[in-house]
């Protein structure tokens, strides 16, 4: 089972290819981790919102489910699943499942339809955990769960449930604050996105759930060398690249209306790491070829080592 000192870095969070007629296309998904674990990612985890875990029928939850660990089991890689539902036994159905195939670690963001009440954040997690005993648990923080967990409830978590081993603090919560992201880091790890870990490293951070390694796996690798070797000025150049790299070179990307799946396939599609498709399930806008051509004409101009696997 995956501790904290394993659960490092920026792990591949990958989106699931689908055919043309909107199925699973396992081969080219297979193709897809198998390549992530190749490059040495420390982790590979799928069904969070790259993965469109909103978007998945049970049987095709479990379908990639069982490609992922298979792929990373083969290639000695650890491997987290994301978990989240709308219903408490939503989420114990998927947990139960992904341990029982021989994930490391699940991740599970707060039921997202309705805000849960307060009483309720830790005893759901109380109730995911009992079903999975031993089972090492991610939170993934996000305002789309309608709810920001307080430092406080952090805590409460902590105390309740120590499977919890990491945070992914998403932009708006607690731990995108440097005070946040401290107090945090001495319960359990915290992910940020690459951009803030030149701000958030010094604080704690120790990671990210990440497009950008399997845009260029190369750069974020050496990137997060960086941060653990504590070279924040060296870090800076690059964390400053990331920022530019969506303001600049992804914002015709996002204002046609692409969000988190859509952005990730195209990232991963720029240079050729991925071969997934950049179809997302509706009723999601997903990129479009020419919008990949023109991120890629961007990158030629702006920043070409992103191009060189």
């Amino acid at each position: 089972m995956l501790d904290r000192e394993q659960l490092t870095g920026p792990w591949a969070g990958l989106p699931i290819a689908w055919t043309e007629d909107d199925e699973f296309d396992e081969a080219t998904y297979r193709t897809d981790v198998a390549r992530c674990c190749q490059a040495g990612v420390p982790g590979v985890y799928t069904c969070g919102t790259t993965g469109e875990f909103y978007a998945l029928e049970l049987e095709e939850f479990r379908a990639v489910t069982d490609a992922t660990i298979e792929e990373c089991r083969s290639a000695g890689t650890p491997v987290m699943i994301g978990c989240t539902s709308t219903f408490t036994r939503g989420a114990i159905r998927r947990a139960r499942y992904a341990a029982e195939r021989g994930a490391d670690a699940i991740q599970l963001a707060l039921p997202f339809w309705m805000e849960v009440p307060d009483a309720e954040v830790v005893p759901f997690f109380e109730q995911v955990s009992a079903a999975v005993p031993g089972m090492p648990i991610t939170i993934y923080e996000t305002l789309r769960s309608k709810k920001a967990i307080s430092l406080e409830m952090h805590r409460r978590i902590h105390e309740a449930v120590p499977a919890v081993i990491g945070v992914k603090a998403n932009a708006g919560t607690v731990g995108r604050t440097p005070e946040g992201c401290a107090a945090i880091s001495e319960l359990c790890n915290v992910f940020v996105s690459e951009s803030a870990w030149t701000e958030l490293g010094p604080h704690g951070a120790i990671g990210s759930c990440s497009a950008l390694v399997y845009q260029n796996p190369r750069i974020i690798l050496q990137a997060f060398d960086l941060l653990r070797q504590q070279r924040w000025e060296e870090l800076r150049v690059w964390t400053d690249r990331f920022d530019r790299l969506v303001a600049e070179g992804l914002k015709p990307v996002i204002d046609a209306g692409c969000t988190d799946s859509a952005i990730d396939r195209l990232l991963g599609r720029s240079a050729g790491f991925l071969h997934t498709s950049l179809r997302c399930r509706g009723p999601y806008p997903a990129a479009t070829p020419e919008l990949l051509e023109g991120f890629r004409e961007w990158l030629r101009a702006n920043m070409p080592e992103f191009l060189e696997l």
